[in-house]
């Protein structure tokens, strides 16, 4: 497999209690493994799952399904998964403000009408409207339908005959293993990762 995957975040990281916390590049999985800050997973399949040394992994035979690295000593198997030695913590987040952050705090609800709403069928509305000095913020956004949303304009929800479902918020910080998701379909993460 090429070098470019050496930059892509296709490894997961999980503390030593074996909760996901991160995702790393194979670049940085390696620096960590070689510095005994973590061990690697040799998985193969659901059934088996055994901690492997950076001695020990670069030993390993690389298999058809794996992707690999190219260096002076021969090809090296790119961990999917890596246990930090040291680290037990769960870090908190926060979600990111912006359009896929308030669909997951609204549910994907339009926040006038309570309609549920497709992809695209709504946009991000500002509850005080940035022409009367409404900040882009938590506290001042909301999801709704765009047809509601164009009639409402440039006016409060009251002006326009509209009212909130409920009040807008900053949503509580959660576990990091919340937002982790498997875009690049690996198998290997799926034990690790909520469904």
């Amino acid at each position: 497999m090429s070098t470019s995957i050496l930059h892509q975040k296709i490894v997961l990281v999980l503390n030593r209690n074996w909760q996901a916390i991160n995702t790393r590049t194979p670049a940085e999985a390696f620096c960590q493994m070689a510095t005994d800050t973590a061990t690697a997973l040799n998985i193969q399949g659901r059934d088996y799952m055994s901690p492997t040394s950076w001695e020990d992994w670069q030993k390993l035979p690389v298999r058809d399904e794996d992707a690999s690295i190219g260096t002076a000593h021969g090809l090296i198997r790119v961990p999917t998964v890596i246990v930090c030695a040291n680290f037990a913590k769960v870090p908190m987040k926060r979600p990111k403000f912006g359009s896929r952050g308030l669909w997951e705090r609204d549910g994907g609800r339009c926040q006038y009408s309570g309609r549920a709403l497709q992809p695209g069928e709504g946009n991000i509305d500002h509850v005080v409207p940035r022409s009367r000095g409404g900040e882009t913020s938590w506290e001042n956004c909301v999801l709704a339908a765009r047809d509601i949303n164009s009639r409402k304009a440039d006016r409060t929800p009251k002006e326009a005959g509209l009212s909130l479902l409920r009040t807008p918020h900053t949503p509580r910080e959660m576990p990091v293993t919340a937002f982790l998701r498997n875009t690049h379909d690996i198998p290997d993460w799926d034990p690790f990762l909520l469904s």
